[in-house]
């Protein structure tokens, strides 16, 4: 993918050594950066558009958080760069914590905190690393049965690969994370939302 190609070609430059953020080199790749950000965030939109449009429906975005960008931001006093991988900004207003596709996602309320570097959870997070997820399914459900939820909802998802590492089985309970992180006073929960429809794709074209 584009973010792939950005990161291959500066670590063949630079390896992983830091770059001075005044050099030329640092605001080329933040120039990248923000470009595979709005690439990525016009991507999210024309899926959710397609999506739309098959089902003969209407709609309007209500939020687009990123969850894998670098920001600048000063903690305890000192200024630098903050990397985050999979976590999400707590700055931004409402977020959705997703679960996985058999489970609740949440829409919470953040509360700011240097503490937590300014992030919270993006999601429930996995029990199970993908390569181990067939081996300990494919004998109890085949892909035709994983396209139904417990919960009742649909799964469309064409990589028979990938609807066994998705599975709701690999993914820790959304509430456990969703609990801890309100424990933690980091968040407020607002709603819960219970999934319809779950399309998986590794990006496979249409034929």
């Amino acid at each position: 993918g584009l973010g792939q190609a950005i990161l291959r070609r500066h670590v063949e430059a630079f390896s992983h050594n830091g770059l001075p953020e005044d050099s030329d080199d640092a605001r080329r790749y933040l120039a990248e950066h923000d470009d595979a950000l709005a690439f990525a965030r016009s991507n999210r939109a024309l899926i959710a558009r397609r999506i739309l449009q098959q089902l003969r429906a209407e709609g309007e975005p209500r939020l687009d958080v990123a969850h894998n960008f670098v920001e600048p931001c000063t903690v305890a006093g000192e200024a630098g760069w903050l990397h985050r991988k999979g976590a999400t900004p707590d700055g931004q207003g409402l977020v959705i914590i997703p679960g996985s596709r058999g489970d609740y996602s949440w829409l919470v309320k953040p509360v700011v905190s240097e503490e937590s570097l300014f992030s919270l959870a993006h999601g429930a997070g996995r029990k199970w690393m993908r390569t181990e997820c067939k081996d300990r399914l494919s004998a109890k459900f085949t892909p035709r049965q994983l396209c139904r939820t417990g919960m009742g909802s649909r799964v469309i998802c064409r990589d028979r690969q990938l609807i066994y590492e998705e599975a709701p089985q690999a993914y820790k309970s959304i509430d456990s994370v969703v609990d801890c992180l309100a424990d933690a006073g980091l968040i407020t929960p607002v709603a819960c939302l219970r999934p319809v429809l779950t399309l998986k794709t590794s990006g496979e074209k249409s034929a």
